[in-house]
Parts: structure tokens; C-alpha cells; sequence
């Protein structure tokens, strides 16, 4: 909408000016018909017949100037085109002086004397117009209607006092400085009036901003969703059903989604992968981070010959793609499902905690190199090896776990993760998982989730297999 509006380039509130133009034009379309019906029941009753065709004609134009300018609005509001700014200028000049207007009627007509004109109930018009003018919105366009209503009612009086100089309506005139002063009051009433505009104006801009950003927010939340739905189905609903191992995993990210993933895949030769990967941060970059991670690995575990060099394989792709200050810790266990032969790698990652049946014990295993996407290049040892027994329990988790802190700022800790762990070793893997949870939601007593949370449990079951 032009109305001297250029500075504000939002559509929303381009609608809003113009639907409230719409309203005031209506309104005004109202009113003058209300003082066409008027002017007839009085032309009539004083038999005035041709000052009631010049009312009735100069009312009518208006009112058609009026219905053109109301169906312009519309059908901008319709089409989305503009209406030009000359447009609304033009507007205000019509609009301010048909109160001049009306007293030049009143003058031609013999109902009040000349001076008495200058303080006719039509002059009120001229402050109703200019209240009306606020709806444009335009604090200028409102201001100029009230100089152009003060300079029409100035002209009215010049021409008042040159026309009737020296006749009898001269003897009941009023002071000159009184009828400067009650223009003045109409510019006055302008001024007021463009800084009613003005914080209407804001307010509206206002609440056009904050709908704006409730609904780009709407929309990032919905395109969140959608990126969390798509991230958790890319997590592994169900274990590979081995006879006598259990896998179970769980994520649950701190915002809707994460930097963290865990997967299991079984490979051509019959080995399972199963995998824990926690990017830096959480969020949709970190999640998109974890995403490209999830697809290189799959990808490399399923030839055989470079899983010797499956880390320096991931660092090198991840290094190409990440900037510096993003990266990956990363493990994987190769499982043999036939005789329980494990090997562990890990870049950066930790803790892979190895609950060891016959002893209770647990070990944590150490990385054997830096997180993937550090440094191009980067060297990684060939993991550790070993042996699950029976009972045995092979656990990933995240940092999410044992750092969360209490009220007091206390972590959860690697110590009672351990013992959560060996106090819950004859459970299923699913249900070591509920008992981590539930054992650091017990400690952190409420207090927001500041990082992802995953984990991973491998359990070799405690019963032996059938021989063969």
C-alpha cells in the first residue's frame, strides 16, 4: 500500500493498512449518505430546490469518488496489486475539503447568517475526518488532512470576510484572532491525530512481527518434527534375534533432535555391527552430522577388507565434510554370533564399559585414537579383542548419562553407572537400559537435560549353548 508507507515492506501489514482503509471509506460512504438524506428532507422542506440539487450533486459526486476509491481497495486486497501513493494523496485533498464544502453551501443558502457558518455544526466534520484518517495508518497522510481541513476552513473565512465586507452580517462577527484560533484547533486536531496513526501504526506492526514469528516458529517446530521422525526411523526398532546374544539400545536427544545414533547391522560374513556415535552438540546440525556418520559407516562395514581400517576410512570422509569445530566420537563392536568373538574400536569414545560375569568386574575400554573429523590423517589402532562369556554385558553410552548433574551440581557420574550397571546384570538389555534411565533421572531430580542421552547394551546370555 503507498499512504506513504514505503518504509515498511512487510505484506502482512500492507493488508492490514488496507483493510482498515476499507473500513474507514465504509464508514465514511455511511456518513454521507446519512448527510444526503439530510440535505433532501431539508431542501424539501424549505422548498430551496436549487440548493438542494447542488447539495445533492456535489454529495453524490463525493459519494461516488468515494465507492471508486472503496473498489480499488478491494480489489487490491484481492489482487495484490498497488495502489499508487498519488492515489492517496489525491484522496485526502477530496476527503478534507468537503467540510470547506458544506460551509460554502451554507453561505449560499440562507438559513444562518455569514459569520454563524464559521461555527456551523459542519465544521465538526472537519475533526470527524480527521479521527477517521488515523485508519490509514499513515501518520503524514493524517497530518496533511488536517492542514489541508485548517487551510479550507481559513479560505471559507477570507472569502466570508471579503464577500460580506461592510454589510449588517459584519456587526455580529467575532474577533478575527477567534476564527484563526478554531483553525488552528483543526490542525491541532491533525497533529493529534498523526500521532494516534503513528502508535497505531506500531502496535499493528507490532502484532503483524510477533504473528510473523509465532508462525515461523510453528514452522521450524514442524519442520523439526519432521527431521526427528525421520532421524529416530533411522534408528534400529528391534535386535537381529540371535540365539545367545541380547542388543537393545535407546536415544532420547535434548532438543527434538540430536547429535547422537546407535545402530546394529548384520554383515554378509555373519558378523554384527553395532555401533554409538555422539556428535558434537545437539540439535539439527549435529543430527545431520550423525546422519552422514550413520551412512559412512554402514557403508564401510559391509567391505570386509577395510574394516581393519574402518576408523581411518570414517575420520577421512568426516574430515573432508565437517568444519574445525565439529567432530565425532565414535564406537563399534564386531560381534561373532557363533562364538562370541568381539572387537571393540573406538575414536574418542567413552565409556565402553565390559561387565565381565565371572569376576563382576568392569573394564572401560580406552579409545584408540581422536574423535573422527578432527584431523585429516589421523592414525587408529587396531581395537581390543576379546571374548564374551556368558553374562557378559558390552555397554555404550553417551556423556548425556554421566554428566548430567543433580540440583546441587553434582554429575551422575562413571562410578554410579558401573554400579547401576552390575546391580542390574541379570536383567535383559532392555531392561539394564530402563534401569539407567531411571537411575539418573532419580539423581538428577528434575533438572533439564542439558545433552543427548544414548546408549547400547550387548549381553551374551547367562545359558549355555546346546552342544553340538
Amino acid at each position: 500500500m503507498g499512504m506513504s508507507n514505503s518504509a515498511i515492506k512487510s505484506e502482512a501489514f500492507q493488508r492490514a493498512a488496507l483493510k482498515s482503509e476499507a473500513y474507514r471509506v465504509t464508514g465514511l460512504l455511511i456518513l454521507l449518505s446519512a448527510l444526503l438524506a439530510f440535505a433532501i428532507v431539508r431542501g424539501l422542506s424549505t422548498e430551496q430546490y436549487l440548493l438542494l440539487a447542488l447539495q445533492t450533486l456535489v454529495l453524490a459526486v463525493i459519494i461516488v469518488h468515494e465507492g471508486i476509491m472503496l473498489f480499488s481497495v478491494l480489489r487490491t486486497l484481492r489482487d495484490g496489486t498497488l495502489v499508487q501513493p498519488s492515489r492517496w494523496v489525491f484522496n485526502v485533498v477530496i476527503e478534507s475539503q468537503i467540510p470547506t464544502i458544506g460551509l460554502f453551501l451554507l453561505l449560499a443558502s440562507n438559513w444562518q447568517t455569514p459569520y454563524q457558518v464559521m461555527f456551523a455544526p459542519v465544521v465538526l466534520i472537519y475533526f470527524l475526518l480527521i479521527i477517521l484518517s488515523t485508519l490509514r495508518l499513515s501518520p503524514s497522510l493524517t497530518l496533511l488532512s488536517g492542514l489541508l481541513s485548517a487551510v479550507g476552513y481559513l479560505f471559507t473565512f477570507l472569502y466570508t470576510e471579503l464577500r460580506f465586507q461592510g454589510s449588517a452580517a459584519i456587526l455580529v462577527a467575532l474577533p478575527k484572532a477567534v476564527y484563526v484560533a478554531y483553525a488552528g484547533l483543526i490542525f491541532c486536531a491533525g497533529i493529534i491525530g498523526a500521532f494516534v496513526a503513528s502508535r497505531i501504526r506500531t502496535h499493528v506492526t507490532a502484532a503483524l512481527r510477533e504473528a510473523d514469528l509465532e508462525k515461523e516458529i510453528a514452522q521450524i517446530n514442524h519442520d523439526l518434527e519432521i527431521a526427528r521422525s525421520i532421524q529416530q526411523g533411522l534408528l534400529p526398532e528391534k535386535d537381529l534375534g540371535l540365539e545367545q546374544f541380547d542388543i537393545a539400545g535407546w536415544n532420547k536427544p535434548a532438543d527434538q533432535t540430536g547429535g547422537d545414533y546407535f545402530d546394529w547391522q548384520a554383515l554378509p560374513d555373519g558378523t554384527v555391527a553395532i555401533s554409538l556415535a555422539d556428535a558434537t552438540g545437539h540439535g539439527i546440525g549435529p543430527a545431520l552430522v550423525g546422519a552422514s556418520c550413520r551412512a559412512y559407516a554402514r557403508a564401510s562395514f559391509l567391505t570386509a577388507g577395510a574394516r581393519n581400517g574402518v576408523l581411518e576410512n570414517l575420520n577421512g570422509l568426516l574430515a573432508t565434510d565437517l568444519s574445525a569445530n565439529r567432530f565425532v566420537t565414535f564406537a563399534v563392536i564386531f560381534l561373532n554370533p557363533k562364538n562370541g568373538a568381539v572387537r571393540v574400536l573406538s575414536a574418542g569414545h567413552g565409556p565402553i564399559l565390559w561387565y565381565k560375569h565371572k569376576g563382576k568386574e568392569i573394564e572401560n575400554l580406552e579409545a584408540q585414537g581422536i574423535p573422527l573429523g578432527m584431523i585429516a590423517g589421523a592414525k587408529y589402532s587396531q581395537g581390543i579383542e576379546g571374548q564374551l562369556d556368558q553374562g557378559d554385558i558390552l555397554a555404550l553410552v553417551t556423556d548425556g548419562f554421566y554428566e548430567w548433574t543433580n540440583p546441587e551440581g553434582e554429575e551422575f557420574g562413571l562410578a554410579r553407572l558401573e554400579d547401576t550397571i552390575r546391580e542390574s546384570h541379570h536383567l535383559s538389555a532392555e531392561k539394564i537400559i530402563e534401569k539407567l534411565r531411571s537411575a539418573v533421572g532419580a539423581f538428577c531430580r528434575g533438572t533439564k537435560q542439558q545433552d543427548d542421552l544414548t546408549a547400547v547394551i550387548l549381553k551374551r546370555s547367562n545359558i549355555a549353548p546346546p552342544l553340538s
